[in-house]
């Protein structure tokens, strides 16, 4: 089993709070800028993640 790095929790850590963040906007309040910046930092992280995952492990 591979081992990965502290920054690979961490980015794992930022899909997850992003994914709740957007949720959360989208559901129960009006803000639709803070929603679109929530998604895409969460899409960035995600994309990071896997390109990462992808060419190192």
């Amino acid at each position: 089993m591979a081992t990965y790095p502290g920054a690979w929790y961490a980015l794992w850590v930022m899909v997850m709070v992003f994914g709740v963040l957007t949720w959360f906007l989208r559901n129960f309040t009006e803000r639709v800028e803070a929603t679109r910046l929530s998604a895409l930092l969460g899409v960035m992280s995600m994309l990071t993640l896997l390109s990462w995952t992808l060419l190192e492990f």
